[in-house]
């Protein structure tokens, strides 16, 4: 019965929705569900990964670790895609700390089935080749993003990116953790939350944030928003449209 909830549910994750039934069908006995706390470390930078996770639900974080721990998201990962495509085609090891931002349901394989099919399947290396393209382009943006965009501008991208990803409309942060996440300090953090609430944008109260005025919040928001949800547009739908069965043409990103 566990094996065939992990197999149902596995169309929620639009990257293993991508899959060719038999692709899907040969790594289904592989996967299993797997529940993690708010703030729980799937893995640390220079760390050794024997999964692939798929969120269906859970929203990952990827950040860029310094000596001095202090630490930046550089992306988010959704039910849009996965962690450790890099080390499925590739190495083991993972180059930045994945930690657990939104809870929600998450599928994981061993990487090994995985990068048999990435081997043997040409439909499966597109999927892999895009969605790794797609997430580098998004870990380029939030660069550019944390060095010339306000603290605002960036609280209003990072909390749509969030409330596209995650489930349910209440996101559990506080203005320390936004400040931790954003890379700011407390004091601009808490200002630019309290400018937002006052414009009507969001609500908060006990370490919970409502966004009140979606429209609003894209408005207020800084271009690198619209540009990594373009980006990832294909992978936030059931069947994205890039990837074609074989013999058919793949359009790149």
């Amino acid at each position: 019965m566990k094996k065939q909830k992990a197999y149902n549910t596995a169309r929620h994750n639009q990257l293993l929705g991508a899959f060719t039934p038999d692709a899907l069908r040969r790594i289904k006995s592989h996967m299993r569900p797997v529940s993690m706390k708010r703030g729980a470390v799937v893995c640390e930078a220079g760390g050794l990964l024997e999964h692939v996770y798929f969120p269906q639900g859970s929203v990952l974080s990827l950040l860029t670790v310094l000596e001095n721990g202090s630490a930046l998201e550089c992306a988010n990962i959704g039910r849009e895609g996965a962690f450790g495509i890099f080390t499925a085609m590739y190495s083991q090891v993972s180059f930045n700390r994945c930690v657990l931002q939104v809870e929600g349901e998450m599928l994981r394989c061993p990487i090994e089935p995985l990068r048999l099919e990435f081997e043997q399947s040409s439909q499966v290396q597109n999927i892999f080749f895009s969605y790794s393209e797609t997430l580098l382009s998004q870990i380029t943006q939030s660069v550019a993003c944390n060095a010339f965009h306000t603290v605002e501008e960036r609280m209003c991208r990072w909390l749509l990116m969030m409330h596209d990803r995650a489930e349910g409309e209440l996101l559990t942060y506080t203005h320390e953790f936004l400040a931790q996440i954003l890379g700011a300090n407390r004091t601009s953090a808490t200002l630019a939350a309290r400018s937002l609430q006052n414009r009507g944008l969001i609500r908060y109260g006990r370490g919970a944030i409502q966004i009140y005025d979606r429209a609003g919040m894209e408005q207020a928001s800084c271009e690198c928003y619209a540009v990594v949800k373009e980006q990832s547009g294909p992978f936030l739908t059931d069947r994205p449209a890039r990837f074609k069965e074989p013999g058919t043409a793949v359009i790149g990103m």
